[in-house]
């Protein structure tokens, strides 16, 4: 009745997955988190040295760091954490998408800048409430397309390559935005940054005294959405094929100059959101600073985020949430432990460095073995 005296069903060699098979099937994902994890011990071990050459306590110095970045005790340490991982993971979505089409683009700098500057200009304007946000968030995005645009029609059609391009406009932006900083958009009480973003359109404090508002869910959304455009639509399909190989994609009926075009776009969109939100959920300011300080280093930094998120959309957020936590606890390590400003920054260099020059190398091998370091 029970069936105790029969024999068990031998399951079927489809049914058994050794963990042989299961190791195979995630080879590329286990390798890939061995290999972070051994950088974060290499990169903590250095720096520690480097700290108790100076004098100072590692222990002490690492214990601070993690308290004031994931403490659960006080969610505004944590609530730090995600805010300055916000604008990371936007930045690493324009070199990851850049790298799915086979591309080295490091013009988020630039991009950010051109964002930021559009919602400063929707600031100067007078308009109902609930119309600025709106504005400043698809002014923003349009400009970082276009600064992202230059950049793809020259590598696509006249084949200048990306990295001096992308480098020339980062600095051209810059300048652009500081002129107009100084000369047409500077706060007539402080002198030292733009007018301020009108608080209509100030996106909402999650946290209570942090400076986390809405702007990382928006961020988180725009992740996944690029995930989604990437791996489950056509013009995704299109990106990674040419990506992979050009000339491959271009036997199979895809157009590789439209595809790296429509990648630069992409990456000019989300790196213009990182300006806009950097204005309009950052206090306390809600402004561009002197010397854009308040917005430099986001797109640089989006670079060593997107490698050590081995450059996927879904990837990057954890990876953005730690290279944040090294921000925020940066805090932690010089009251408490008191580390300098310079040795923190050593150590977080040091730190980033080692996670990040696995995937770079990984990175350049795969460029140079499909043959596309100049362009097609």
């Amino acid at each position: 009745m029970f069936g105790f005296g029969k024999q068990k069903k031998k399951p079927s060699s489809q049914e058994e997955i050794s963990f042989k098979e299961l190791y195979e099937k995630y080879r590329e994902q286990i390798e890939r988190l061995i290999e972070i994890i051994v950088a974060i011990i290499v990169g903590f071990v250095i720096a520690g040295i480097i700290m108790a050459l100076g004098g100072y306590d590692p222990i002490k110095a690492y214990s601070a760091m993690f308290e004031t970045s994931f403490s659960l005790e006080d969610p505004y340490y944590l609530a730090m954490t995600l805010s300055f991982a916000t604008p990371l993971m936007l930045t690493a979505l324009t070199f990851a998408v850049g790298v799915r089409a086979g591309l080295f683009n490091i013009g988020a700098e630039g991009q950010v800048y051109m964002g930021a500057l559009g919602a400063i200009i929707v600031a100067s304007m007078t308009l109902p409430g609930p119309l600025y946000f709106p504005l400043a968030f698809l002014l923003g995005m349009f400009l970082g397309s276009l600064w992202g645009l230059i950049a793809g029609v020259l590598k696509s059609f006249r084949k200048v390559n990306e990295v001096v391009t992308t480098i020339m406009l980062n600095w051209i932006a810059y300048w652009i935005v500081e002129y107009a900083r100084v000369y047409v958009y500077a706060d007539p009480e402080r002198p030292e940054k733009t007018i301020s973003m009108p608080e209509a359109a100030r996106l909402p404090i999650l946290v209570p005294g942090s400076e986390l508002s809405l702007a990382f869910i928006i961020a988180l959304g725009v992740v996944i959405l690029v995930y989604y455009l990437l791996w489950h639509t056509v013009l995704g399909y299109e990106i990674r094929a040419t990506g992979m190989n050009p000339n491959a994609a271009r036997y199979g009926g895809i157009d590789p100059r439209l595809a790296m075009l429509s990648a630069f776009m992409i990456g000019g969109v989300t790196a213009g959101i990182a300006g806009v939100l950097e204005i309009c959920g950052r206090p306390p300011t809600y402004a561009i600073t002197t010397g854009l300080s308040n917005l430099m280093g986001l797109g640089f930094d989006g670079i060593a985020v997107s490698l050590i998120g081995a450059n996927h959309p879904l990837a990057i957020i954890p990876a953005a949430i730690f290279i944040g936590a090294l921000t925020s606890g940066s805090r932690g390590m010089q009251i408490v432990a008191g580390v300098p400003l310079e040795m923190v920054k050593a150590v977080q260099g040091i730190i980033i460095m080692a996670l990040a020059v696995p995937g770079l190398v990984r990175l350049l091998k795969t460029k140079f073995r499909r043959g596309i370091s100049v362009g097609v």
